[in-house]
C-alpha cells in the first residue's frame, strides 16, 4: 500500500497512508476505530478506571465528609481527563485526515531545516482521499459524539457540584 519511490519522494515514514497504517496500529487508536460495542465498552472501562483512581485521591485529600458531594467532584474531575483522552484522539485522526486529503505534502528529508512540498499525483489524491473520507471519517465523528456526551456529562456534574 505505500508508494515507491520512483513515484513519491516522500519518506516512507511520512507518507499520509504509512501515517495512517502506523496510527491505526498503535493501540489507543486501534480501540478507537474498533466495532460500536467494542468502543463503548472500552469508553465504560476507560471511565471506570479513571473514576476508581481520582477517587481514591478525591476522598484522601479533601476534607468534603459528603459522600455526593466527594462523588460529583471524583465525576467531574474522571470527565475532564477522558476528555483529554478523547482530544488526544480527536487530534491525531484529523492531522492524518488532513494529510490525506490535501493535494500536497510537506515533509522532511533529515531534519527541520531541508523542508519540502510534494504534489500528489491524481491517481494518490484519489486513493488517499477514499481512504481519508470512508475509513476514518467515521471514527472522526464518532469520536466528536463521544466528546459531545462527555462534555455534556462534565457540565451537569459540575453544575450539581456547584448546587450540592
Amino acid at each position: 500500500m505505500s508508494i515507491s519511490k520512483l513515484d513519491c519522494p516522500v519518506p516512507f515514514d511520512q507518507q499520509p497512508l504509512n501515517e495512517y497504517l502506523a496510527l491505526k496500529r498503535s493501540w489507543l487508536f486501534a480501540w478507537s476505530i474498533s466495532k460500536t460495542k467494542t468502543y463503548v465498552v472500552g469508553v465504560i472501562l476507560i471511565f471506570t478506571c479513571i473514576l476508581t483512581f481520582i477517587g481514591f485521591f478525591v476522598s484522601a485529600f479533601i476534607t468534603i465528609r459528603n459522600f455526593v458531594k466527594v462523588f460529583l467532584l471524583d465525576f467531574t474531575i474522571s470527565d475532564t481527563l477522558l476528555l483529554f483522552i478523547f482530544m488526544r484522539l480527536y487530534l491525531g485522526w484529523s492531522y492524518i485526515m488532513k494529510r490525506l486529503l490535501s493535494a500536497t505534502i510537506f515533509y522532511e528529508e533529515s531534519g527541520w531545516y531541508d523542508g519540502q512540498i510534494w504534489i500528489k499525483t491524481s491517481k494518490y489524491l484519489m486513493q488517499d482521499r477514499l481512504v481519508g473520507f470512508y475509513e476514518i471519517m467515521p471514527f472522526i465523528l464518532r469520536i466528536k459524539y463521544t466528546c459531545i456526551i462527555i462534555i455534556v456529562t462534565f457540565l451537569f456534574s459540575f453544575i450539581l457540584y456547584i448546587l450540592y
